[in-house]
C-alpha cells in the first residue's frame, strides 16, 4: 500500500524510532517533497536520508501551514519542553500522534488545547526492523479518518490495535512495550545456564539467540495458537517435559513473568502521572 496524506506530515524528533519511522514510510512510497523533520541533531543515517530525499529539515515552524499529521518521537523527558515550540502546527488542524510512553491525551491537551486532535500510541523497539506491534487510542477529537491515517503510517514498522480505553496502554506497555528486554533477558538466562551445562560462552549464546529468534519467527508464520506449538516440541516424559516441569511445575515463569508485567504496568501509572 502507498502512503498518501491530504498535507506534510511534520515528523518531531528523528532518532531511533522516529527515524525507523521514516525508513518504513520512504519504503512504502510516501515523498521526501510531503515531509518535514524538526530534530537538531539526527544521526548520520537519518540526516543521509533527508539529503536523499531532499527532504524539509528544520524550517521554521511557522511556516509548516498545511500539516495534516505532527508524529511526535521526541523522549518523553523533553517534550513538556517540545510542545510549546510547535503548537502554530495547529493552524491547518492536523492530528498529533505520540509515541512518547507514559505522556498521557491530557497531557497534550495541556499543551495543544482540548480541541487538539489526539492519538497516544504506544510502540515496541522491533518497529526498527519493521516488526513491531503498536496499540494507539484516539482522544474524542480525532476523526475516524484521522485515526486510519494514524494506524496506516505505523504500519510502516509493524502491526497495529486499537483500544478505546486510554488506561489500558499502561498494561500494554508492561506486556508489548517493555516486552522486548524480557525475551533478551531469557536469551541471557538460557546462555548463562548453558555454560553452567557446559557450553562454551559464545555457542551458548549463539544457540540462545538462534533458538528465541527462530522459535519466534516460527511463531510470526504459524497459525496455531502459542499453546500448541509449546506441546508439539513436548514429547511425554522427555527432555522439554523436564524442563517445563520446572518452569511449570511450580508456576514460577507465570508468577515471575505476571509479577514484572505488573510491575511495569504501576511503572506507567506512576510516569504518567
Amino acid at each position: 500500500m502507498t502512503l498518501k496524506l491530504a498535507g506534510w506530515l511534520v515528523l518531531v524528533g528523528a532518532g531511533k524510532m522516529g527515524g525507523a519511522m521514516l525508513e518504513g514510510w520512504l519504503e512504502r512510497g510516501l515523498g521526501g517533497d510531503e515531509i518535514v523533520i524538526l530534530d537538531p541533531g539526527p544521526p548520520p543515517e537519518i540526516e543521509k536520508l533527508i539529503a536523499d530525499h531532499h527532504i524539509a529539515h528544520n524550517p521554521p515552524v511557522e511556516s509548516v501551514s498545511d500539516a495534516a499529521v505532527v508524529l511526535l518521537a521526541v523522549k518523553p523527558q523533553i517534550m513538556d519542553q517540545v510542545l510549546p515550540g510547535i503548537v502554530s502546527l495547529k493552524q491547518s488542524n492536523p492530528v498529533f500522534l505520540s509515541i512518547a510512553a507514559g505522556k498521557t491525551i491530557a497531557g497534550f491537551e495541556a499543551h495543544l488545547g482540548t480541541d487538539a486532535a489526539i492519538v497516544r500510541a504506544m510502540p515496541n523497539t522491533p518497529a526498527a526492523v519493521s516488526r513491531g506491534i503498536t496499540v494507539i487510542c484516539p482522544n474524542a477529537n480525532a476523526s475516524a479518518e484521522q485515526t486510519a491515517t494514524c494506524k496506516e503510517l505505523l504500519e510502516a514498522v509493524g502491526t497495529v490495535a486499537a483500544v478505546e480505553d486510554e488506561a489500558l496502554l499502561d498494561a500494554v506497555t508492561g506486556v508489548s512495550g517493555s516486552g522486548p528486554a524480557y525475551v533478551f533477558h531469557l536469551v541471557e538466562c538460557m546462555a548463562a545456564a548453558g555454560v553452567k551445562a557446559g557450553l562454551p560462552e559464545d555457542l551458548a549464546m549463539e544457540l540462545a539467540r538462534a533458538t528465541v529468534s527462530g522459535a519466534g519467527e516460527l511463531m510470526h508464520q504459524s497459525p496455531l495458537p502459542a499453546s500448541t506449538l509449546r506441546e508439539n516440541v513436548t514429547s511425554p516424559n522427555g527432555t522439554t517435559a523436564a524442563a517445563l516441569d520446572v518452569l511449570r511445575g511450580t508456576g514460577a515463569m507465570e508468577k515471575l513473568l505476571t509479577e514484572a508485567i505488573l510491575a511495569a504496568t504501576n511503572r506507567s501509572k506512576d510516569l504518567a502521572g
